[in-house]
This record gives C-alpha cells, structure tokens and sequence, in this order.
C-alpha cells in the first residue's frame, strides 16, 4: 500500500485534468488516457480472454469500444493484480482476466442491447448467460447498470486457472446472470467454493474488493480515479504517450 501512495501522488495531475472534463471522461477521447496502463506491460503473465472485444458475451458480438483485445488499467491496480498473480503461481494457479477499463459507450450498449426484444440469433447467448431471467428484466434486477466501476480504470472480471491453462470449477460461467454467481451463494460448495474463496482472499491480500453479486468482480481500493467515468477506446494506443 505504500508504494501504491506513491503512484497515486504522481498519477494526482492527470486525474484533476479528467475530472475537470465532466463525469463521462471524454476529454481523453481517442488520445492517450494518463495513468492508465496496458496489463501486458506490466504483467505478461496473466492471462487475457477478453470477452466484449469478441462474439463470447451476453451481446453476442464486439461491444462498443473494445478496438483491441487487451486489458487496461490504472497503474495501481495493475501493479496490485501482478503482485497476487505471483502469489498464486506459487500456489500453482494463474490469474485469467475476462474485462478490465470499459469505456462508458460499452456500458451505454448494455444498456441498450437489455432493452431489445431477444431474437431467434440470440439462444445460444441466453442459454449461457441468462438461461433464468428475461431480457428485460436484467436491468431492473440488478445485473446491467447505466454506470460502471469498470469505467473508472480499476476493476476488473477475473478467474483462476490451472498453470496448464486449464479451468478450475467456479460453479457458474463468468457473466452468469443469476444468484448462483453470488460469491458466497450457499449452494456452492466443495472445490467450487474453495476456488471462489481462494480468488477473493489472494485478491484482498492486494487491496481487492469484491462485488458480493459477482465472484468474478473486483475493484482496487483506494480507486485512482473514483469521480470519473471515462470513455476513451480500449487499445494499446490509448495508454500510449
């Protein structure tokens, strides 16, 4: 945490310029978004499934934003995720990412793919994202915001696996629109449990906060950027002088 302090001091100016662009961030636009960082830079080791910058999530398709598959970050929150992927090697598992900065025109096509009616193209999706709930009731209940912490540059989804890449049992899918995927859902039990607990306690260690609704979801305290909402592309370009 005190090296993080730091970071933070350093990081003070670039914020103050954000916030004095208005709440969605835009005055870094398509340029390059001071203090955040690209995972890889930072950590090459863990690994990356960028879900919306692909066809595998609810939307069935690239979502708004997502120009390169690649995970970005506040620089905190990046340097606190490699120190717990090196706890967790020596454990034998390795940290897999599935989004991290999501840039407020991803979270406004949320928004609006919940409000379409489903379509004949979009069983597959439902059937492994949202089997349980209707469409147009995934907003009222919770599970799609008009915001996003994931917007301010230090959350992120995540997962354990294997070193040999191979998945561990977490019981549900990532983006499980259910309540099955609250981490400490009763019903979850045995190696599942055990993984989620192992995830969140490695996580904390760190400075990780979950979202009780979300065993994948977790956000870096303290937030480099709380106030802001940022909407610059996700792409390498973006975090590049």
């Amino acid at each position: 945490m005190k090296a993080v302090v730091g970071v933070l001091a350093v990081l003070a100016g670039g914020a103050a310029a954000a916030s004095g662009s208005g709440q969605s961030g835009q005055g870094f636009g398509h340029g390059s978004a001071h203090g955040f960082v690209a995972l890889r830079e930072v950590d090459p080791s863990v690994r990356q499934d960028m879900r919306y910058a692909g066809a595998r999530n609810f939307t069935g398709g690239v979502v708004d934003g997502y120009e390169e598959p690649v995970c970005l970050l506040a620089r905190p929150a990046a340097e606190a995720l490699r120190r717990a992927q090196r706890g967790l090697l020596r454990r034998g598992y390795a940290l897999r990412v599935y989004d991290c900065y999501r840039p407020q025109r991803a979270v406004d096509r949320f928004v609006r793919w919940a409000r379409e009616a489903d379509g004949p193209h979009d069983r597959a999706a439902k059937t492994e994202f949202y089997p349980n709930v209707e469409r147009n009731r995934l907003i009222p209940e919770g599970y799609i915001a008009e915001k996003s912490g994931h917007s301010r540059g230090s959350t992120l989804d995540v997962t354990l696996e294997e070193l040999s890449g191979r998945p561990v049992d977490m019981a549900t899918a990532f983006d499980f629109f259910d309540p099955l995927s609250h981490t400490d859902d009763p019903r979850v039990t045995g190696a599942a449990r055990a993984h989620r607990q192992l995830l969140k306690g490695v996580l904390a260690e760190q400075g990780f906060v979950n979202l009780p609704e979300e065993w994948w979801h977790f956000t870096y305290k303290p937030e480099a950027y709380p106030d802001t909402y940022f909407d610059f592309p996700v792409a390498v370009a973006s975090v590049r002088p």
